[in-house]
Parts: C-alpha cells; structure tokens; sequence
C-alpha cells in the first residue's frame, strides 16, 4: 500500500480526498444538557430517545435567543441528541441516522457531498475512525420554527489512517479545532436536512497535509 507524505498533497487529491474526509464532518455530542451541559460527555442507552429540554438544560446553551416555543424546544432537543449520539465517547451510528427522515439528506456542502439512508449510518463511523475523541464544542445556537443553525468547532486527535486516491495518510496525533457552521431543517420531529459547511483548509493543514499547488500549476 502506497503511504502519503504529510508534506504535501497535491489539488487535485485534495480535492478528490474532501469527498472521503467530508464524512468526518459528521455532527458529535458537544450538547447534551442533560448529562451537564454544552460540553458533557456522559453516554446514553443506545437508541434513546432525545430528552426534554428544561429552562435549566436551555441556560447552559449558547443560545442567541431564550424564549423558545415548545416545537423549538423539541426541534433543539432533536439536534442536541443528534451531536450526542455521533460523540467520540458515546457512538450510536444508528441512533444518529434515525434522527433523519425516510428521505432525509446530510449535505456536506464544501465538498459537495450527500448522503442518505444507510450511508448515514457511515458519516460518524468514520470521522470516530480518523478522531476517535471527535467532540462538537457549540459556539452560538440559534433556532428559527424548524430551523436550528450552529457555528461551532471539530475537535479532536488525528490518531487513525485518512484512505485517499493517492494512498493512506498515517496518523500523526495532530489535534484539530476546525470553525464549522451546521444548519438543521426539521419536520414532524425529523431531519429533513443537514447543510453541514467544514473549515477543511484549516483542517488539513492541523493534520500536517498541505496543499501542493506548484505540481496543479505545472500541470500543463
């Protein structure tokens, strides 16, 4: 198996690799105001259901504005437990893709990427493959109606391999603190949508791979 430098990777594997990596852009539990606030990292049962938010759960929360609806309330809840179940320390794949709809999407939109159905299942296997201690710190929370809208952070150890087109990129132990901006559309309890947007410049360049744009603008 060929093994990738973490000197440089070329554009177009980067490119290529984004589709791969936008998998670890998969939400994990930065929120479970039950178990202690934004940043608990208590583990649930398998498969519970998300928990009630009370005006206690709802102070320790960044929230931009406090006087939420009941269908806010439970729309936030839905999220929450969503980032709880794809944690580092509390993995339940399943339980993070029955948060969606039937035909609920997850859209990685920096890499241009969907997913749906099973393939949900697979988006926080695999980033707690690559950052086995990934965790969501929560910066601001706003929630519209049906729409809740997060900017936060990927945090997390870079201790498993990266498969890319051109060969494996090994571990390093780098850590990695990536701005990220999520935006959740709900229905009936459900994910409808998950327009998740990655710093993945800032994320490849924490994990030691940098972008080789003299070998793109070579290639003539």
């Amino acid at each position: 198996m060929k093994l990738l430098s973490r000197k440089s990777i070329t554009v177009a594997t980067a490119i290529a690799v984004l589709g791969g990596l936008s998998i670890a852009a998969a939400p994990s539990q930065a929120a479970n105001p039950a178990a202690g606030g934004p940043s608990a990292h208590a583990a649930r049962a398998p498969h519970a259901a998300p928990v009630a938010l009370t005006p206690g759960d709802l102070s320790k929360l960044p929230l931009t504005n406090r006087h939420l609806t009941n269908q806010e309330r439970a729309n936030l809840a839905v999220v929450l437990h969503a980032y709880h179940v794809a944690e580092g320390d509390s993995l339940d794949a399943d339980a993070f893709a029955n948060s969606f709809a039937q035909d609920g999407v997850f859209n990685d939109m920096v890499a241009g990427q969907a997913y749906q159905g099973k393939a949900l299942a697979d988006v926080p296997r695999y980033m707690v493959g690559l950052f086995p201690d990934v965790h969501r710190e929560l910066k601001r929370i706003t929630v519209s109606g049906d729409v809740v809208s997060i900017e936060l952070a990927i945090q997390g150890t870079f201790e498993g391999p990266l498969e890319s087109p051109a060969g494996t990129v090994e571990p390093n132990g780098a850590r990695i603190d990536v701005p990220t901006a999520d935006f959740w559309y709900l229905h009936d309890g459900k994910v409808e949508k998950f327009n998740c947007f990655v710093g993945y410049s800032t994320m490849y360049a924490q994990m030691g791979v940098n972008f080789d744009w003299a070998s793109a603008v070579n290639k003539h």
